[in-house]
């Protein structure tokens, strides 16, 4: 049985090398239920886009109902996540002058002081690191499916039992 919890997947942001280890089973459980909460919002607000193809032009979408899906999505509950995907639990480290040491607080400010969006980057690798899927497979259950994914009926004719 391999430990995938020491699995490492290597990644590079901006320049500084990221290595990214997956969380284990009940800490990404708890981080999936934020993430869910932090990402429908934002998701909400951009479903116009994605069920037209993408050939909407933004200054057309409607605006306060983007806002509206996003006024529920505080700074603090986005800090709090990005925290908990990146510092809290010791899954990330970095290539450094000294070796390779975890991420922590005062180093991914020193990094992505100035580069918030990398942040952000690095946060999308390690939801996919953890969570790859996770997001298409509840929409799934939900009844939701793609068009591509549809289910396909094959026609049959019952075999007789008179032989």
């Amino acid at each position: 049985m391999s430990i995938k919890q020491h699995e490492t997947t290597e990644k590079t942001v901006n320049g500084t090398q990221f290595y990214i280890r997956p969380f284990p089973a009940f800490t990404a459980a708890n981080i999936s239920g934020e993430l869910a909460a932090v990402l429908a919002p934002a998701l909400a607000g951009l479903a116009p886009l994605a069920l037209s193809g993408g050939d909407t032009d933004l200054m057309n979408l409607d605006v306060s109902s983007f806002s509206g899906a996003l006024s529920g999505l505080s700074g603090d509950k986005v800090e709090g996540l990005l925290k908990k995907l990146l510092t809290k639990h010791g899954n990330i480290s970095i290539e450094t002058k000294d070796g390779v040491e975890p991420l922590d607080n005062d180093k991914a400010n020193e990094i992505f002081c100035g580069a918030a969006q990398d942040m952000f980057v690095l946060a999308v690798e390690v939801i996919n690191v953890n969570f790859k899927g996770f997001f298409s497979k509840l929409g799934s259950l939900s009844g939701l499916q793609k068009a591509d994914t549809a289910p396909t009926t094959k026609k049959t004719t019952p075999k007789s039992t008179d032989d």
